[in-house]
């Protein structure tokens, strides 16, 4: 099975998409693991992604496509789920050569992204990386990570100027790409809004109908 799972910022798809590999044994290909991981380089691709991230913006299509591509040919017959692309039209071109069974959109509004944004927090040791929300997974010591005891803090990305940058930008260059896939009918919408199991529920509910 080969799925792409879409959604906006603090959708919840990233959590979604790790249970739909577990369920399905399928590879979870997330492209923001893979820029965040380039991101802490040294290198001036690490100096060039982390300036683009912290800026609200996306990597350039061909370094993107690039990744992903190298990623998709190292699986070989293995099914996939592919969150983070593609994430624009050129993108999209890029990616047809590969059959995919199903898109999946998780829907929230642009007040939940931005409130579920807001009350992100992460441990600011990059060996670490552990999330936590102000909402519903705060560390037991205020501003100190539970796992490692380093420092917690909110990134640039998750601040209110650098959230509406990337809800534009995800308006103007990934939404389209609903439009794409639901004219080729392959297109499943799902409410984000609800409890994690409520959502796998009916997604399972979805990739089941679907012949493996």
């Amino acid at each position: 099975m080969k799925v792409l799972i879409f959604g906006k910022q603090a959708s919840g798809k990233g959590t979604q998409a790790k249970l739909i590999a577990e369920k399905y044994r399928l590879v979870h290909i997330a492209t923001g693991d893979i820029f965040r991981e380039i991101r802490k380089e040294d290198s001036e691709l690490g100096k060039k992604v982390r300036a683009l991230i912290d800026g609200g913006k996306l990597v350039p299509d061909d370094v993107t496509t690039e990744i992903v591509m190298a990623k998709l040919k190292s699986l070989g017959k293995k099914g996939f789920i592919l969150d983070g692309y593609p994430r624009n039209l050129t993108q999209v071109k890029a990616f047809e050569k590969i059959p995919i069974d199903i898109a999946l959109l998780i829907e929230i509004s642009d007040a939940e992204a931005v409130k579920r944004m807001s009350a992100r927090r992460i441990c600011n040791n990059s060996k670490c990386g552990e999330i936590y929300n102000t909402l519903v997974k705060k560390p037991k010591q205020e501003g100190k990570c539970d796992k490692c005891g380093s420092s917690v803090i909110q990134r640039d990305d998750d601040k209110p100027e650098s959230i509406k940058k990337r809800l534009e930008t995800y308006r103007r260059e990934t939404a389209p790409i609903m439009e794409f896939y639901k004219k080729k009918g392959l297109l499943k919408e799902v409410d984000g809004t609800r409890p994690i199991e409520s959502i796998f529920r009916e997604i399972r509910g979805i990739l089941d109908k679907i012949k493996h």
